[in-house]
């Protein structure tokens, strides 16, 4: 029997996939659990990627003529019971402030000085941004009002999980409003666009996009479009989703405005969002045994430079050198990393590894003497390794950096392809899942009619994900989702 493949994190996606996954997010850095329930503290490493992520879909965002802005924190309890439906699909989630001081007791502080209305913590905006709306919305000629805000989140989860699901997350949230229905649907199927262009272009994972059914469907809304990841161990991630919430809120919000004939209309309103949660499907799309593998078009590093130094006396030349080269790199405009910390050399290689960098230059004083450097990529690992003059390594690193994010893209979309099933019957799901088959099944949407449907969606845990427009609507797949 050979000798088992030693990994940098333990234990292995085969062994357990959950453990994995917490492992892979501590040995690159990037977040960890906070003293706050459920919640986390994202580390520079980790908060990089996502200012990246937020850099990038901004300008996305103001080129679609969207303008940034910002809410309170704290909605009036009265705001979410004006939309019953609303308020009852986040009702279980909600934080609430009840207090504004606190005061000396017997057993140290204590909350004082009761609120005349309670506030939760937002949990999502339609109502406090449509209560603005209904303000700044006068007539048609206000309209397309189209707004986002970049801010945190706060819903109280019983089972949390870094960046996948925890009580306070970050993300983006659009909110606009037009004139007629057919605007707000259309609304909704380019920001899904922009999603799915953004998540292959730039995060290199591919999904589903489509419907929602009725029970997935956002809390007051007429439809939710939706993109749907699959992961490494076969679940669906809800990675982004869309919402034509028709008049709903601006009924209960009451944003009307004068129509193009003179007469009082509502507004047609929709909503979006992308969270941290992408970060978490990134990590479980890409990562391999030895950590967390970087789309180098979003990574905080596209290239670390690892100096490595055998004797004192060659130090400050290799270091100027390295220096050398990594100003070459940002001249390029490549995002770059020099390691100069005291630690063994191959310490700093496989903390790069694990950090997923895209690229590792390695300088020691063969390199510096003969003018060229040596460089890994992290995708391919060791059998990439190739030693090139600087100018060559220059000139072939953005060919190198597009075929790490090419490769990493067609690997998911061959996984995600390998991994969706196509099935008939409640019996076929039935089948596949009691199995323990990794991925989603396909079925036509007429098998949610059958009857016995439900009995095995609750015994496995089943859901519906989307109804892929690739399939006109026909089908629907479901599975095991985060």
């Amino acid at each position: 029997m050979g000798k088992k493949h030693r990994t940098a994190i333990t234990p292995t996606r085969a062994e357990d996939f959950p453990e994995w996954y917490q492992q892979v997010i501590k040995a690159a850095d990037m977040a960890e659990n906070s003293p706050v329930r459920g919640c986390m503290i994202i580390k520079p490493y980790g908060f990089a990627l996502w200012e990246n992520i937020q850099r990038v879909f901004d300008g996305w965002l103001k080129d679609y003529g969207v303008q940034n802005a910002s809410f309170p924190l704290l909605i009036p309890l009265s705001f979410l019971e004006k939309e019953a439906e609303h308020i009852d699909g986040f009702a279980k989630e909600c934080a609430v402030v009840t207090h504004h001081r606190l005061e000396a007791g017997e057993n140290g502080l204590v909350p004082a000085g009761k609120l005349e209305e309670p506030y939760v913590i937002r949990p999502t905006s339609e109502t406090i941004i449509g209560d603005a709306m209904s303000r700044w919305i006068q007539s048609y000629r206000d309209l397309p009002m189209k707004l986002n805000q970049w801010s945190n989140v706060m819903r109280w989860e019983m089972r949390t999980r870094l960046f996948l699901r925890t009580s306070e997350f970050f993300w983006h949230e659009g909110h606009n409003a037009f004139e007629t229905p057919e605007e707000a649907k259309d609304d909704c199927l380019i920001i899904l666009g922009m999603y799915e262009k953004f998540f292959e272009e730039y995060l290199a994972f591919s999904g589903f996009t489509g419907i929602k059914t009725p029970d997935e469907r956002f809390p007051g809304a007429l439809e939710t479009y939706a993109f749907e990841a699959v992961m490494q161990d076969g679940k669906a991630l809800q990675a982004a989703t869309t919402h034509d919430l028709g008049q709903t809120f601006s009924r209960s919000c009451n944003i009307t405005f004068q129509g193009r004939d003179g007469t009082e209309q509502l507004a047609h309103t929709t909503s979006w969002a992308f969270s941290t949660r992408v970060i978490g499907g990134m990590i479980m799309i890409h990562g391999d045994d030895d950590g967390m593998m970087m789309p180098p078009r979003i990574a905080p590093q596209q290239v670390i430079i690892l100096p490595f130094i055998k004797d004192e006396s060659t130090e400050d030349d290799i270091y100027s050198f390295a220096q050398d080269v990594a100003d070459k790199l940002k001249a390029q405009g490549v995002r770059v990393h020099i390691d100069k910390r005291d630690m063994r050399s191959s310490d700093k290689m496989w903390d790069a590894v694990k950090k997923g960098v895209p690229v590792r230059v390695e300088i020691g004083g063969r390199e510096v003497e003969k003018g060229e450097v040596t460089y890994v990529r992290r995708d391919i690992g060791r059998d990439s390794k190739e030693t090139l003059s600087v100018d060559g390594f220059l000139k072939k690193l953005p060919t190198v950096l597009g075929d790490i994010h090419d490769a990493m893209l067609a690997r998911s979309k061959a996984f995600r392809d390998e991994h969706t099933i196509d099935g008939e019957t409640v019996s076929d799901i039935e089948e596949f899942f009691a199995a323990d088959r990794i991925g989603l099944m396909k079925v036509p949407v007429s098998v949610l009619d059958d009857a016995d449907l439900e009995a095995v969606m609750k015994k496995h845990s089943l859901s519906t994900r989307c109804m892929p427009f690739a399939d006109n609507g026909k089908k629907v797949l479901i599975g095991k989702a985060y």
